[in-house]
């Protein structure tokens, strides 16, 4: 996604002369054309992320369009007081745009895992939460909310899915397929994928989510009168969908507990049954429940 982010963002930058990216040393090298390019519109501020987000703050409040951009845990939980104070509750654009999704970068431990941001941020007033979980989605979001005048975070993956979602409508979900079965499987971003595998030939709904902030209400509401079951790797989209009331609604994702262990992403999500095989499990457990 990093590649499809660079792509886009010097597109964008190549028609509107306010857009600026600034980063935490992190993806420093995939920007060296944008860099040399405009070494007016490009900063490499180090390892200083409430920094970043204080001058993000700044450079908006000029009519600028900054992309901030490193590693998800450190430009959302470390920054998260900037990020109301400096963007949300003064009103300034700008476009977060992170790397290491969840467990992404489990194999450097707790410190690099990253699945509370999309909760914590979607609490902010004026907040948009983006997730998308393919490059396709990515293109589409970056290119219609970049310069909407709201903060906006982007949460990107190392391993996104090439699954065809449809027309990539800002805070519209996705139908994937419609089943006879009284049950609705609920999922956003990468974790499709799996999703998409685990209920190949049960039949249920699938729903997915790229934008959780603002979620779209009326798709939920479509299927209110199913059995929701949310599967997510991070917090937040149960959240969103509780947020309607009186649905019916489980959950398969994570434990209330740190998940202290380093490894790769789908090591990972086999030790948390958030694999194929393991959604499938909770899947088919749900459907033997009586309605």
């Amino acid at each position: 996604m990093r590649g499809k982010f660079k792509q886009t963002v010097t597109e964008l930058a190549e028609a509107d002369d306010r857009v600026l990216v600034m980063l935490g040393d992190v993806s420093v090298y995939q920007f060296n054309q944008f860099r040399e390019r405009w070494p007016e519109r490009f900063y490499n501020m180090g390892i200083l992320e409430p920094t970043l987000i204080s001058v993000a703050a700044g450079l908006a409040s000029q009519g600028l369009v900054p992309f901030v951009h490193t590693i998800a845990p450190f430009l959302t939980e470390r920054c998260y007081e900037q990020i109301k104070l400096d963007l949300c509750y003064n009103r300034f654009g700008a476009n977060l745009v992170t790397c290491g999704a969840s467990f992404d970068y489990a194999w450097d431990g707790p410190t690099h895992h990253a699945y509370t941001d999309l909760a914590i941020l979607r609490l902010l007033p004026g907040m948009e939460v983006i997730q998308p979980g393919s490059e396709r989605e990515l293109d589409a979001l970056l290119r219609s909310q970049y310069a909407n005048g709201h903060p906006t975070y982007f949460r990107l993956s190392d391993h996104p899915h090439a699954i065809d979602t449809g027309e990539v409508v800002f805070g519209k979900g996705s139908v994937i397929c419609r089943g006879r079965r009284d049950v609705t499987v609920i999922t956003a971003g990468p974790l499709l994928g799996e999703v998409v595998e685990a209920v190949r030939d049960l039949e249920v709904n699938l729903l997915s989510f790229h934008t959780l902030k603002p979620i779209d209400r009326a798709l939920i509401a479509e299927f209110a009168h199913t059995r929701l079951l949310v599967v997510h790797d991070a917090f937040g989209l149960l959240e969103a969908v509780q947020e309607l009331g009186g649905l019916r609604v489980w959950y398969h994702g994570l434990p209330d507990r740190f998940c202290g262990w380093y490894g790769q992403l789908q090591a990972i999500r086999q030790r948390l049954e958030l694999d194929a095989a393991g959604i499938r499990r909770a899947v088919i457990n749900l459907l033997d429940v009586a309605p």
